[in-house]
């Protein structure tokens, strides 16, 4: 049975990502792996009887959280895994270990100069993670469907690989996907580009029974311009591969699945352009 997991500390954040876990796990017929890490720098010989009550602690918590979601997940189970070391690393090794086709992480998002300094597991666990990854922000309102995906399609060639994972989504829940031509300059060959890259996607969604619509973008910071179609648009996920164009007005903002990551309001599929072949081989 397919496996997703989820990134947990027990915190709002994280238990929204739970629920949201909960929503796709239904579609896909799929079991919830909960993953808390242990990331204290202490020397256990010293101070064993109180990490023996924090594990205890956890525990309790996790056995909390599936008698009260376990109910809710239709086909498959919930359990949990406790690991120790570095939040984004442990998620990522456990990801691996259970061969996850999907890993969720909740995300407070961040604004300003601050994603310069803190940075961000959600974003650390997206770079890690050897599966396709969706973040989530804490405030944002969710149905039991999902009926539009957006897809932005740049100029790069690994712009593509995601329509096959993102393909499957929107039919677990019979979604339409919005390709969304993203032109960043005003050089014909690279708008031809674009459209070309545009036309093989709607080809692979016609041949895999997928509903679409199509758009286009002048576009001088793709992050804003992909996040404002989609809130204009009332989608309920943006697919992205998580290295796209880096323009002049977005060089300095960080990695574009960084920016996507800390400001997206809607739902963010994060995929690596190394996932492709395996994706499809599944």
């Amino acid at each position: 049975m397919k496996q997703i997991l989820v990134a947990i500390d027990f915190s709002r954040c994280s238990i929204h990502a739970l629920e949201y876990a909960i929503l796709l796990a239904n579609r896909i017929k799929a079991n919830i792996t909960m993953v808390w890490v242990d990331n204290t720098q202490i020397d256990e010989s010293v101070y064993l009887q109180s990490i023996e009550s924090s594990r205890k602690e956890i525990v309790s918590n996790f056995e909390e959280l599936i008698s009260k979601y376990g109910s809710g997940l239709e086909k498959g189970e919930i359990t949990y895994k406790i690991r120790k070391g570095k939040v984004h690393i442990e998620v990522a090794n456990q990801a691996k270990y259970s061969d996850a086709m999907l890993v969720i992480a909740g995300t407070h998002g961040v604004t300003g100069f601050e994603e310069f300094w803190i940075g961000s597991n959600a974003y650390r666990i997206v770079t890690y993670a050897p599966c396709p990854v969706v973040t989530i922000r804490t405030g944002y309102e969710f149905n039991k469907e999902i009926n539009k995906i957006v897809v932005p399609i740049d100029s790069t060639m690994e712009t593509r690989q995601k329509l096959p994972f993102s393909a499957k989504i929107a039919l677990y829940f019979d979604a339409e996907i919005h390709i969304v031509s993203l032109y960043s300059t005003s050089i014909k060959a690279v708008r031809y580009k674009v459209d070309n890259y545009s036309k093989q996607v709607k080809k692979y969604l016609e041949e895999e029974n997928v509903k679409y619509t199509m758009a286009t973008l002048d576009a001088e910071n793709i992050t804003n311009s992909t996040i404002n179609y989609a809130t204009e648009n009332d989608a309920d996920m943006i697919a992205i591969m998580t290295e796209q164009e880096t323009t002049t007005a977005n060089l300095f903002l960080g990695a574009y699945a960084q920016q996507m990551v800390n400001h997206s309001p809607v739902p963010v599929l994060s995929i690596h352009a190394k996932e492709y072949i395996r994706i499809a081989s599944r």
